[in-house]
């Protein structure tokens, strides 16, 4: 794995230090392992949907928190029934913690279990002193010195 020195974005960029911590972030992986599987779908202008397949876990065992541009998924597995004997265990029953970056002015709107599917709803609201306005031509005033 290759490491980049990003320092020198750093010393020469003002404001883009939150770039260079995700691309940091993506490099180094930090152990996430593809569990569990998850979808981010782009719904339409400004709204997106993560979809995680939490199978065997209940609405209690998953907690789900928005702290600034984080967002943290976690499954947490209550202590397993011993009175079960598995000849084989195919579904995952390990706890887990899946942290996503979300871009400026991106709020989480809601979040639903159903079928083993979690479905979290988000939704880009840039404020409106952000948004393009139009600029109206028309005579302007010249100051005038005294």
């Amino acid at each position: 794995m290759r490491n980049y020195d990003l320092t020198p974005l750093y010393r020469s960029a003002i404001g883009f230090d939150r770039l260079a911590q995700l691309a940091e972030h993506a490099a180094s992986n930090k152990g996430n392992s593809g569990y569990p599987p998850y979808n981010i779908e782009s719904l339409k202008d400004n709204r997106y949907r993560i979809t995680m397949a939490v199978a065997g876990f209940t609405m209690d065992e998953l907690d789900i928190t928005s702290e600034g541009e984080k967002l943290v998924v976690k499954g947490i597995k209550v202590a397993e029934d011993k009175s079960r004997k598995y000849l084989y265990q195919g579904i995952a029953e390990r706890g887990f913690e899946r942290t996503f970056q979300l871009a400026d002015y991106v709020t989480v709107t809601g979040a639903d279990l159903e079928n083993g599917l979690l479905n979290i709803e988000l939704q880009r609201e840039i404020p409106e002193a952000l948004k393009p306005r139009k600029i109206e031509i028309g005579k302007s005033r010249v100051l005038e010195s005294e």
